[in-house]
Protein backbone atom coordinates (compact mmCIF):
# COMPACT_ATOMS: atom_id res chain seq x y z
CA UNK A 1 0.00 0.00 0.00
CA UNK A 2 1.31 3.46 -0.93
CA UNK A 3 2.40 5.61 1.95
CA UNK A 4 0.89 9.10 2.43
CA UNK A 5 3.55 11.73 3.07
CA UNK A 6 3.65 13.05 6.62
CA UNK A 7 3.23 16.62 5.32
CA UNK A 8 -0.02 15.67 3.53
CA UNK A 9 -1.39 14.00 6.67
CA UNK A 10 -0.60 17.12 8.69
CA UNK A 11 -2.44 19.31 6.20
CA UNK A 12 -5.50 16.99 6.28
CA UNK A 13 -5.54 16.94 10.08
CA UNK A 14 -5.30 20.74 10.17
CA UNK A 15 -8.35 21.18 7.90
CA UNK A 16 -10.35 18.56 9.82
CA UNK A 17 -9.58 20.25 13.14
CA UNK A 18 -10.40 23.67 11.70
CA UNK A 19 -13.75 22.41 10.38
CA UNK A 20 -14.62 20.80 13.75
CA UNK A 21 -13.72 23.97 15.66
CA UNK A 22 -15.73 26.10 13.27
CA UNK A 23 -18.76 23.78 13.59
CA UNK A 24 -18.57 23.76 17.37
CA UNK A 25 -18.42 27.53 17.74
CA UNK A 26 -20.68 28.62 14.87
CA UNK A 27 -23.96 30.31 15.70
CA UNK A 28 -27.17 30.42 13.70
CA UNK A 29 -27.12 33.46 11.44
CA UNK A 30 -30.68 33.22 10.19
CA UNK A 31 -34.16 32.25 11.30
CA UNK A 32 -37.43 31.60 9.47
CA UNK A 33 -41.01 31.14 10.66
CA UNK A 34 -44.30 30.52 8.91
CA UNK A 35 -46.84 33.31 9.02
CA UNK A 36 -50.48 32.25 9.26
CA UNK A 37 -52.92 34.79 7.89
CA UNK A 38 -55.38 35.41 10.66
CA UNK A 39 -58.56 34.86 8.67
CA UNK A 40 -57.51 31.21 8.21
CA UNK A 41 -58.06 30.74 11.95
CA UNK A 42 -61.70 31.81 11.74
CA UNK A 43 -64.07 28.95 12.60
CA UNK A 44 -66.62 27.60 10.17
CA UNK A 45 -66.61 26.53 6.54
CA UNK A 46 -66.01 29.98 5.05
CA UNK A 47 -65.21 30.78 1.45
CA UNK A 48 -62.02 32.67 0.59
CA UNK A 49 -64.06 35.81 -0.01
CA UNK A 50 -65.85 35.49 3.35
CA UNK A 51 -62.53 35.09 5.17
CA UNK A 52 -60.98 38.11 3.46
CA UNK A 53 -64.07 40.21 4.13
CA UNK A 54 -63.94 39.34 7.82
CA UNK A 55 -60.26 40.27 7.97
CA UNK A 56 -60.98 43.65 6.35
CA UNK A 57 -63.87 44.22 8.76
CA UNK A 58 -61.48 43.69 11.67
CA UNK A 59 -59.28 46.36 10.11
CA UNK A 60 -62.26 48.72 9.94
CA UNK A 61 -62.79 48.38 13.69
CA UNK A 62 -59.28 49.69 14.25
CA UNK A 63 -60.17 52.99 12.60
CA UNK A 64 -62.05 53.91 15.77
CA UNK A 65 -58.70 54.14 17.58
CA UNK A 66 -56.97 56.59 15.25
CA UNK A 67 -55.67 59.16 17.72
CA UNK A 68 -52.01 59.59 18.46
CA UNK A 69 -51.10 61.02 21.87
CA UNK A 70 -47.64 61.19 23.37
CA UNK A 71 -45.76 57.94 23.88
CA UNK A 72 -45.25 58.13 27.63
CA UNK A 73 -47.70 58.60 30.43
CA UNK A 74 -47.83 57.19 33.92
CA UNK A 75 -50.76 55.78 35.81
CA UNK A 76 -50.57 54.32 39.32
CA UNK A 77 -46.76 54.47 39.09
CA UNK A 78 -46.81 52.01 36.20
CA UNK A 79 -45.28 52.89 32.86
CA UNK A 80 -47.83 53.24 30.05
CA UNK A 81 -46.54 53.11 26.48
CA UNK A 82 -48.94 53.79 23.66
CA UNK A 83 -48.17 52.01 20.38
CA UNK A 84 -49.63 53.39 17.20
CA UNK A 85 -53.37 54.07 17.33
CA UNK A 86 -54.66 50.60 16.44
CA UNK A 87 -56.29 47.76 18.29
CA UNK A 88 -54.53 44.37 18.24
CA UNK A 89 -57.75 42.70 17.06
CA UNK A 90 -57.03 44.12 13.59
CA UNK A 91 -53.59 42.57 13.05
CA UNK A 92 -53.35 40.32 10.01
CA UNK A 93 -50.67 37.64 10.60
CA UNK A 94 -49.98 35.05 13.29
CA UNK A 95 -46.69 33.27 14.08
CA UNK A 96 -46.51 30.07 16.13
CA UNK A 97 -43.61 28.74 18.24
CA UNK A 98 -43.01 27.25 21.71
CA UNK A 99 -41.77 28.71 24.97
CA UNK A 100 -40.55 27.41 28.33
CA UNK A 101 -39.20 24.10 29.58
CA UNK A 102 -42.62 22.54 28.94
CA UNK A 103 -42.53 23.70 25.28
CA UNK A 104 -45.82 25.53 25.60
CA UNK A 105 -47.23 26.54 22.18
CA UNK A 106 -48.07 30.21 21.63
CA UNK A 107 -49.74 31.94 18.68
CA UNK A 108 -48.75 35.58 18.49
CA UNK A 109 -49.94 38.32 16.16
CA UNK A 110 -47.06 39.84 14.19
CA UNK A 111 -46.85 43.59 14.78
CA UNK A 112 -44.21 45.86 13.27
CA UNK A 113 -45.78 48.78 15.16
CA UNK A 114 -44.85 47.65 18.69
CA UNK A 115 -41.81 45.99 20.23
CA UNK A 116 -42.84 43.92 23.27
CA UNK A 117 -43.33 40.17 22.80
CA UNK A 118 -46.10 39.09 25.16
CA UNK A 119 -48.42 36.19 25.84
CA UNK A 120 -51.20 35.63 28.37
CA UNK A 121 -49.98 34.18 31.66
CA UNK A 122 -51.50 32.30 34.55
CA UNK A 123 -52.51 33.11 37.21
CA UNK A 124 -54.84 35.56 35.47
CA UNK A 125 -56.29 38.71 36.94
CA UNK A 126 -58.26 39.34 33.76
CA UNK A 127 -57.61 37.22 30.66
CA UNK A 128 -59.58 37.05 27.45
CA UNK A 129 -60.92 33.66 26.29
CA UNK A 130 -58.22 31.43 24.81
CA UNK A 131 -58.83 27.99 23.30
CA UNK A 132 -55.32 26.64 23.83
CA UNK A 133 -54.12 26.44 27.47
CA UNK A 134 -52.74 29.71 28.83
CA UNK A 135 -49.00 29.68 29.56
CA UNK A 136 -48.18 29.25 33.25
CA UNK A 137 -44.70 30.47 34.23
CA UNK A 138 -44.86 28.46 37.49
CA UNK A 139 -44.48 25.22 35.52
CA UNK A 140 -41.39 26.32 33.56
CA UNK A 141 -37.90 25.83 34.99
CA UNK A 142 -36.43 28.16 32.33
CA UNK A 143 -38.56 31.13 33.42
CA UNK A 144 -37.32 34.05 35.49
CA UNK A 145 -38.37 37.64 36.10
CA UNK A 146 -36.47 40.59 34.74
CA UNK A 147 -34.70 42.22 37.72
CA UNK A 148 -35.38 45.86 38.53
CA UNK A 149 -31.67 46.50 37.98
CA UNK A 150 -31.94 45.56 34.29
CA UNK A 151 -31.20 48.35 31.80
CA UNK A 152 -34.73 48.10 30.36
CA UNK A 153 -36.23 48.66 33.80
CA UNK A 154 -34.35 51.80 34.81
CA UNK A 155 -32.79 54.89 33.31
CA UNK A 156 -33.91 57.26 30.58
CA UNK A 157 -34.44 54.56 27.94
CA UNK A 158 -36.35 52.14 30.11
CA UNK A 159 -39.15 50.12 28.53
CA UNK A 160 -40.54 48.93 31.87
CA UNK A 161 -40.73 50.23 35.43
CA UNK A 162 -39.94 48.77 38.80
CA UNK A 163 -43.11 48.62 40.90
CA UNK A 164 -43.47 46.65 44.14
CA UNK A 165 -40.05 45.15 43.43
CA UNK A 166 -41.15 43.77 40.03
CA UNK A 167 -40.27 45.02 36.54
CA UNK A 168 -43.70 45.65 35.06
CA UNK A 169 -45.42 47.17 32.01
CA UNK A 170 -48.83 48.59 31.19
CA UNK A 171 -49.41 48.98 27.45
CA UNK A 172 -52.44 50.77 26.06
CA UNK A 173 -53.49 50.23 22.44
CA UNK A 174 -55.27 53.15 20.82
CA UNK A 175 -56.48 56.13 22.77
CA UNK A 176 -60.26 56.44 22.75
CA UNK A 177 -60.39 56.58 26.52
CA UNK A 178 -58.47 55.08 29.39
CA UNK A 179 -61.52 53.17 30.57
CA UNK A 180 -62.32 51.43 27.28
CA UNK A 181 -58.98 51.14 25.50
CA UNK A 182 -57.49 47.65 25.03
CA UNK A 183 -54.42 47.17 27.19
CA UNK A 184 -52.11 44.51 28.52
CA UNK A 185 -50.37 44.51 31.91
CA UNK A 186 -47.84 42.10 33.32
CA UNK A 187 -44.31 41.32 34.42
CA UNK A 188 -41.27 41.66 32.16
CA UNK A 189 -39.54 38.28 32.16
CA UNK A 190 -36.99 35.91 30.64
CA UNK A 191 -37.93 32.64 28.95
CA UNK A 192 -36.57 30.07 26.50
CA UNK A 193 -38.03 30.28 22.97
CA UNK A 194 -38.01 27.29 20.64
CA UNK A 195 -38.11 28.21 16.95
CA UNK A 196 -38.33 25.86 13.96
CA UNK A 197 -35.18 25.74 11.82
CA UNK A 198 -36.81 23.69 9.07
CA UNK A 199 -39.65 21.18 8.84
CA UNK A 200 -37.76 18.76 11.14
CA UNK A 201 -35.28 20.65 13.35
CA UNK A 202 -35.68 23.38 15.96
CA UNK A 203 -33.40 25.76 17.85
CA UNK A 204 -33.78 26.97 21.44
CA UNK A 205 -32.75 30.49 22.46
CA UNK A 206 -32.63 31.03 26.20
CA UNK A 207 -33.35 34.17 28.21
CA UNK A 208 -35.47 35.98 25.65
CA UNK A 209 -37.19 39.04 27.12
CA UNK A 210 -40.97 38.85 26.93
CA UNK A 211 -44.08 40.02 28.72
CA UNK A 212 -45.96 37.66 31.02
CA UNK A 213 -49.40 39.32 30.71
CA UNK A 214 -51.93 38.41 33.36
CA UNK A 215 -54.26 41.42 33.08
CA UNK A 216 -55.67 42.16 29.62
CA UNK A 217 -58.82 44.31 29.82
CA UNK A 218 -60.79 45.11 26.66
CA UNK A 219 -58.73 42.77 24.46
CA UNK A 220 -60.75 40.21 22.53
CA UNK A 221 -59.27 38.19 19.68
CA UNK A 222 -62.72 36.77 18.89
CA UNK A 223 -61.85 33.20 17.90
CA UNK A 224 -59.65 32.49 20.93
CA UNK A 225 -56.74 31.25 18.80
CA UNK A 226 -54.34 34.08 19.65
CA UNK A 227 -52.38 34.25 22.90
CA UNK A 228 -50.49 37.53 22.47
CA UNK A 229 -48.35 39.73 20.22
CA UNK A 230 -44.93 39.38 18.59
CA UNK A 231 -43.37 42.84 18.62
CA UNK A 232 -41.09 43.62 15.66
CA UNK A 233 -40.58 47.36 15.89
CA UNK A 234 -37.20 49.02 16.49
CA UNK A 235 -37.45 48.86 20.31
CA UNK A 236 -34.76 46.93 22.24
CA UNK A 237 -37.34 44.40 23.44
CA UNK A 238 -38.46 43.57 19.86
CA UNK A 239 -37.59 40.12 18.50
CA UNK A 240 -35.13 41.23 15.80
CA UNK A 241 -33.44 43.69 18.16
CA UNK A 242 -32.93 41.04 20.83
CA UNK A 243 -31.54 38.46 18.41
CA UNK A 244 -29.18 41.02 16.87
CA UNK A 245 -27.89 42.27 20.22
CA UNK A 246 -26.92 38.72 21.16
CA UNK A 247 -25.10 38.22 17.85
CA UNK A 248 -27.49 35.53 16.62
CA UNK A 249 -28.54 37.42 13.48
CA UNK A 250 -27.97 40.72 11.77
CA UNK A 251 -30.62 43.25 12.71
CA UNK A 252 -32.91 42.84 9.75
CA UNK A 253 -36.01 40.87 8.86
CA UNK A 254 -38.15 40.30 5.82
CA UNK A 255 -41.34 38.80 4.46
CA UNK A 256 -43.08 38.45 1.11
CA UNK A 257 -46.86 38.44 1.56
CA UNK A 258 -48.53 35.80 -0.57
CA UNK A 259 -51.64 37.31 -2.26
CA UNK A 260 -54.64 36.94 0.01
CA UNK A 261 -56.51 34.76 -2.46
CA UNK A 262 -53.56 32.35 -2.79
CA UNK A 263 -52.58 31.93 0.87
CA UNK A 264 -54.30 28.56 1.31
CA UNK A 265 -51.84 27.07 -1.15
CA UNK A 266 -48.64 28.61 0.23
CA UNK A 267 -47.88 30.31 3.58
CA UNK A 268 -45.91 33.51 3.96
CA UNK A 269 -42.44 33.17 5.52
CA UNK A 270 -41.03 35.61 8.08
CA UNK A 271 -37.24 35.62 7.70
CA UNK A 272 -34.41 37.04 9.81
CA UNK A 273 -30.73 37.70 9.13
CA UNK A 274 -29.03 35.46 6.59
CA UNK A 275 -32.27 33.58 5.87
CA UNK A 276 -33.38 36.58 3.82
CA UNK A 277 -32.86 35.72 0.13
CA UNK A 278 -30.75 37.97 -2.06
CA UNK A 279 -33.27 39.76 -4.32
CA UNK A 280 -32.88 39.44 -8.07
CA UNK A 281 -33.51 42.70 -9.86
CA UNK A 282 -33.78 46.38 -8.97
CA UNK A 283 -34.03 46.48 -5.18
CA UNK A 284 -35.30 49.91 -4.10
CA UNK A 285 -34.89 51.51 -0.71
CA UNK A 286 -35.49 54.55 1.42
CA UNK A 287 -33.94 55.43 4.77
CA UNK A 288 -35.86 55.14 8.01
CA UNK A 289 -36.59 58.38 9.86
CA UNK A 290 -35.73 58.21 13.54
CA UNK A 291 -38.04 60.23 15.77
CA UNK A 292 -37.08 60.43 19.46
CA UNK A 293 -39.12 58.03 21.59
CA UNK A 294 -40.77 56.36 18.59
CA UNK A 295 -39.78 52.92 17.34
CA UNK A 296 -42.10 52.62 14.34
CA UNK A 297 -40.75 52.35 10.81
CA UNK A 298 -41.19 55.92 9.59
CA UNK A 299 -40.06 56.89 6.09
CA UNK A 300 -40.05 60.11 4.08
CA UNK A 301 -42.98 60.29 1.66
CA UNK A 302 -42.67 63.04 -0.95
CA UNK A 303 -45.62 62.55 -3.28
CA UNK A 304 -48.32 60.13 -4.50
CA UNK A 305 -49.39 59.19 -8.04
CA UNK A 306 -52.72 57.70 -9.09
CA UNK A 307 -52.08 56.04 -12.42
CA UNK A 308 -49.94 58.49 -14.39
CA UNK A 309 -51.26 61.50 -12.46
CA UNK A 310 -48.81 62.83 -9.89
CA UNK A 311 -50.63 64.74 -7.17
CA UNK A 312 -47.92 67.38 -6.70
CA UNK A 313 -47.75 67.10 -2.92
CA UNK A 314 -43.97 67.54 -3.01
CA UNK A 315 -44.53 71.25 -3.65
CA UNK A 316 -45.46 71.56 0.04
CA UNK A 317 -42.33 70.79 2.11
CA UNK A 318 -42.93 68.50 5.06
CA UNK A 319 -46.53 67.74 4.11
CA UNK A 320 -46.26 64.14 5.36
CA UNK A 321 -43.96 64.78 8.32
CA UNK A 322 -44.79 63.82 11.90
CA UNK A 323 -46.62 66.66 13.63
CA UNK A 324 -46.07 67.92 17.14
CA UNK A 325 -49.26 66.30 18.47
CA UNK A 326 -48.09 62.86 17.29
CA UNK A 327 -50.30 62.74 14.20
CA UNK A 328 -48.94 62.74 10.67
CA UNK A 329 -45.89 60.93 9.41
CA UNK A 330 -45.59 58.07 6.93
CA UNK A 331 -44.73 54.55 8.00
CA UNK A 332 -44.66 50.89 7.06
CA UNK A 333 -46.84 48.63 9.21
CA UNK A 334 -47.81 45.01 8.59
CA UNK A 335 -50.31 45.18 11.46
CA UNK A 336 -52.47 47.57 9.45
CA UNK A 337 -54.41 45.48 6.92
CA UNK A 338 -55.52 48.22 4.50
CA UNK A 339 -53.34 51.26 3.82
CA UNK A 340 -54.38 54.69 5.06
CA UNK A 341 -53.73 58.23 3.86
CA UNK A 342 -53.54 61.25 6.13
CA UNK A 343 -56.59 63.54 5.81
CA UNK A 344 -55.07 66.23 8.03
CA UNK A 345 -51.96 67.06 6.00
CA UNK A 346 -50.80 70.65 6.12
CA UNK A 347 -51.95 72.84 3.22
CA UNK A 348 -53.92 70.17 1.32
CA UNK A 349 -56.07 67.17 2.21
CA UNK A 350 -54.00 64.29 0.80
CA UNK A 351 -56.67 61.63 1.32
CA UNK A 352 -59.42 63.69 -0.31
CA UNK A 353 -57.32 64.54 -3.36
CA UNK A 354 -56.11 60.96 -3.88
CA UNK A 355 -59.66 59.62 -3.70
CA UNK A 356 -60.83 62.32 -6.12
CA UNK A 357 -58.20 61.13 -8.62
CA UNK A 358 -59.46 57.53 -8.32
CA UNK A 359 -63.03 58.71 -8.79
CA UNK A 360 -62.15 60.77 -11.85
CA UNK A 361 -60.50 57.73 -13.44
CA UNK A 362 -63.52 55.43 -13.03
CA UNK A 363 -66.11 58.11 -13.76
CA UNK A 364 -64.34 58.78 -17.07
CA UNK A 365 -64.66 55.09 -17.92
CA UNK A 366 -68.43 55.27 -17.18
CA UNK A 367 -68.44 52.91 -14.20
CA UNK A 368 -71.65 52.83 -12.19
CA UNK A 369 -71.07 54.00 -8.63
CA UNK A 370 -72.29 51.69 -5.87
CA UNK A 371 -74.49 53.78 -3.63
CA UNK A 372 -74.72 53.52 0.15
CA UNK A 373 -72.07 52.21 2.50
CA UNK A 374 -70.64 48.75 1.89
CA UNK A 375 -70.01 46.38 4.78
CA UNK A 376 -66.28 46.89 4.48
CA UNK A 377 -66.73 50.68 4.98
CA UNK A 378 -64.76 51.65 1.87
CA UNK A 379 -65.65 55.11 0.61
CA UNK A 380 -65.41 54.63 -3.16
CA UNK A 381 -66.96 51.54 -4.80
CA UNK A 382 -68.20 50.65 -8.30
CA UNK A 383 -70.10 47.80 -9.90
CA UNK A 384 -67.98 45.48 -12.04
CA UNK A 385 -67.84 45.54 -15.83
CA UNK A 386 -67.38 42.17 -17.50
CA UNK A 387 -63.83 41.65 -18.75
CA UNK A 388 -62.43 44.90 -17.36
CA UNK A 389 -58.87 44.53 -16.04
CA UNK A 390 -57.36 48.00 -16.33
CA UNK A 391 -57.65 48.91 -12.66
CA UNK A 392 -55.72 52.04 -11.84
CA UNK A 393 -52.40 51.82 -9.98
CA UNK A 394 -50.93 53.95 -7.20
CA UNK A 395 -47.30 54.91 -6.53
CA UNK A 396 -45.84 56.17 -3.27
CA UNK A 397 -42.87 58.38 -4.07
CA UNK A 398 -40.46 57.95 -1.17
CA UNK A 399 -37.13 59.73 -0.82
CA UNK A 400 -34.82 57.48 -2.84
CA UNK A 401 -37.36 55.14 -4.46
CA UNK A 402 -40.88 54.68 -5.87
CA UNK A 403 -43.20 52.08 -4.36
CA UNK A 404 -45.48 50.92 -7.18
CA UNK A 405 -48.80 49.24 -6.28
CA UNK A 406 -50.43 47.16 -9.01
CA UNK A 407 -54.10 47.88 -9.67
CA UNK A 408 -55.24 44.46 -8.43
CA UNK A 409 -53.68 45.21 -5.02
CA UNK A 410 -55.10 48.74 -4.87
CA UNK A 411 -58.66 47.45 -4.84
CA UNK A 412 -60.95 45.18 -2.86
CA UNK A 413 -63.08 42.86 -5.00
CA UNK A 414 -66.45 41.59 -3.75
CA UNK A 415 -67.41 38.13 -5.00
CA UNK A 416 -70.30 38.12 -7.48
CA UNK A 417 -71.61 34.77 -6.21
CA UNK A 418 -71.79 36.17 -2.68
CA UNK A 419 -73.18 39.59 -3.61
CA UNK A 420 -75.41 38.88 -6.63
CA UNK A 421 -73.79 41.74 -8.55
CA UNK A 422 -70.06 42.03 -8.00
CA UNK A 423 -68.37 45.28 -7.11
CA UNK A 424 -64.92 46.63 -6.33
CA UNK A 425 -63.67 49.36 -4.00
CA UNK A 426 -60.56 51.50 -3.76
CA UNK A 427 -58.73 49.86 -0.83
CA UNK A 428 -57.83 52.93 1.21
CA UNK A 429 -59.01 54.37 4.51
CA UNK A 430 -58.60 57.89 5.80
CA UNK A 431 -56.57 58.43 8.95
CA UNK A 432 -54.36 60.94 10.72
CA UNK A 433 -51.28 59.08 9.42
CA UNK A 434 -50.20 57.66 6.07
CA UNK A 435 -49.56 53.94 6.51
CA UNK A 436 -48.46 51.35 3.95
CA UNK A 437 -50.43 48.33 5.13
CA UNK A 438 -50.43 44.61 4.34
CA UNK A 439 -53.01 44.78 1.52
CA UNK A 440 -50.70 46.93 -0.59
CA UNK A 441 -47.66 44.77 0.29
CA UNK A 442 -48.88 41.66 -1.56
CA UNK A 443 -46.32 40.06 -3.89
CA UNK A 444 -43.55 42.42 -2.74
CA UNK A 445 -40.36 41.37 -0.95
CA UNK A 446 -40.23 43.70 2.06
CA UNK A 447 -36.97 44.07 4.01
CA UNK A 448 -36.53 46.05 7.22
CA UNK A 449 -32.77 46.62 7.56
CA UNK A 450 -31.71 48.31 10.79
CA UNK A 451 -28.02 48.05 9.82
CA UNK A 452 -28.29 51.15 7.67
CA UNK A 453 -30.14 49.66 4.71
CA UNK A 454 -33.49 51.17 5.67
CA UNK A 455 -36.76 50.03 4.11
CA UNK A 456 -36.16 47.93 0.99
CA UNK A 457 -38.58 46.44 -1.52
CA UNK A 458 -38.81 44.62 -4.84
CA UNK A 459 -41.68 42.94 -6.70
CA UNK A 460 -41.60 39.16 -6.26
CA UNK A 461 -43.83 36.11 -6.74
CA UNK A 462 -44.24 35.38 -3.05
CA UNK A 463 -45.75 31.92 -3.55
CA UNK A 464 -42.24 30.79 -4.60
CA UNK A 465 -40.82 31.64 -1.16
CA UNK A 466 -40.72 28.25 0.59
CA UNK A 467 -40.01 27.32 4.19
CA UNK A 468 -36.53 25.77 4.64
Amino acid sequence: MARIPVFTVAILLFFIASFQASSATSKPTGLSMKLIRRDLLFPGNLTTFQRIRRLVQLSVRAQNFNSFPSLNQSEDNVLVRLPIGRVPESYAYVVEFKIGSQLHPVKLLMDTGSSLIWTQCEPCIQCYPQKVPIYDSRTSTSYSKLPCTHELCQGENNRFRCYNNECVYNIQYGATSRRNSPRTKGVASFEAFQFPVDTVHTTVINDMIFGCSNDNPNIDFANGQVSGILGLSRGPDGLASQLAKRGIIENRFSYCLVPFHDVLRQPTILRFGDDIPIPVGNLQYTDFILYPGRNHYYVELLDISVGFQKMGFESIPGMFELRQDGSGGSLIDSGTVVSTIDENTVGRNAYKEVMAAFQAYYDKKKFRRKGGQVEEKFELCYYNKAGFRDFVTMTLHFEGGDYFIDGKYMHYFADEEEEGEGYFCVALFKSSKTILGAWQQQNVRIIYDMNGGGFQWITETCANDHFP
